[in-house]
């Protein structure tokens, strides 16, 4: 499995386009659709789907022409549709935790509420793509409409529990940095280090 990583638009968004042979997969297609129509031409991948973390607009502003022109629906999650704005022919919703099969592709979704409500993170292997809830050494904004800081503290402690060598790409290269692996998160990331500490407290 291929990942690359496509910085696009004006908030230092990350679009990623993981490919298995010539199949393909976008997640957070937001901006310059025709870049990114350009790519899949030139590289001759068959996109089967389109995934977004959450509904932000910086995450899906521009993608319905890309889903129109390919004939698919982008996986979101219920609570976000809204959010979106989104019509909703181009979307295939779901509730809760996922397991999706996609061509070569095995796709765990899990959901991680708290700068949305809808917010997921998308795990493909080793690889897991967390948007805006997980970023290097941070978290998302909790201050926003659907935002929850409770929600978010269960959320990082979930992604805490995931292997070490578990990789992060983030939804934004804030700082110039969009990846990371948990472990390294789990032990310097001050954001998941305290939801750790309140959980040990409860206990």
């Amino acid at each position: 499995m291929n990942i690359d990583v496509l910085e696009l638009g004006p908030m230092a968004n990350c679009t990623y386009l993981v490919t298995q042979g010539k199949d393909a997969l976008l997640i957070d297609p937001a901006w310059d659709m025709n870049f990114l129509e350009h790519t899949l031409k030139t590289k001759e991948l068959n996109l089967l789907a389109v995934l977004f973390t959450h509904g932000h607009f910086d995450h899906v502003r521009d993608c319905e022409t890309l889903l129109r022109a390919h004939h698919l629906k982008a996986y979101l999650e219920e609570n976000d549709i809204a959010l979106s704005a989104l019509p909703p022919e181009v979307l295939q919703t779901y509730s809760g935790e996922q397991n999706l099969k996609i061509g070569p592709f095995d796709i765990h979704i899990i959901p991680t509420p708290g700068h949305t409500a809808g917010c997921v993170c998308l795990q493909i292997g080793q690889a897991l793509f967390t948007g805006d809830t997980l970023f290097p050494g941070a978290c998302g904004r909790v201050d926003l409409p659907s935002s929850d800081p409770r929600e978010m503290r269960k959320s990082l402690l979930k992604l805490s529990q995931l292997p070490d060598d578990t990789q992060v790409f983030a939804g934004h290269s804030y700082g110039g940095k969009c990846s990371s692996f948990i472990g390294f998160e789990r032990i310097n990331n001050p954001f998941m280090r305290n939801a750790i500490k309140d959980e040990k407290v409860i206990l």
